[in-house]
């Protein structure tokens, strides 16, 4: 499998690229951990938004795809009314799908919306915004960087 390093300076323009095509308003942002919280973050200074949260999940153990994505710490969003949902990559599709079943059962009048850098054509799911296809297994930096020597 051809791994691929992703730097920060491309994901700051492929951010830049994700907000126009953004074309609705929201009230909050949730982060898939962990891939989607750098994302989340930055799109809550951008947004100028305070509502910016987090969920975690388990899906892959390091480049392997578990057989289950394991879903916890879902915020509190009941005052909400439309949610970015956000994650770096939408590989098979299994995170988001079951992130946006255990959401819309939690929070059945909350739109939710969802944006990706990555995104698979073979996904089971496409988000709502996404940016590109990936060529290959993505290194982000944030998974790498503290890592060099």
């Amino acid at each position: 499998m051809q791994k691929i390093y992703y730097p920060y300076e491309e994901f700051k323009e492929d951010l830049k690229l994700l907000t126009e095509k953004i074309d609705q308003n929201f009230d909050a942002i949730l982060g898939i951990a962990r891939g989607g919280l750098s994302m989340a973050q930055l799109l809550g200074e951008y947004y100028d938004l305070r509502e910016v949260y987090s969920i975690n999940t388990i899906g892959y153990e390091d480049t392997h795809k578990n057989e289950s994505v394991e879903i916890f710490n879902i915020p509190e969003l009941k005052s909400a009314t439309k949610v970015l949902i956000v994650d770096d990559i939408v590989d098979s599709g299994d995170t988001l799908v079951e992130v946006l079943a255990v959401l819309q059962a939690e929070y059945p009048s909350v739109i939710f919306v969802t944006a990706s850098i990555f995104y698979k054509k073979t996904a089971k799911i496409i988000p709502t915004w996404y940016v590109k296809e990936p060529k290959g297994w993505i290194d982000f930096f944030w998974s790498v960087d503290l890592r060099k020597k």
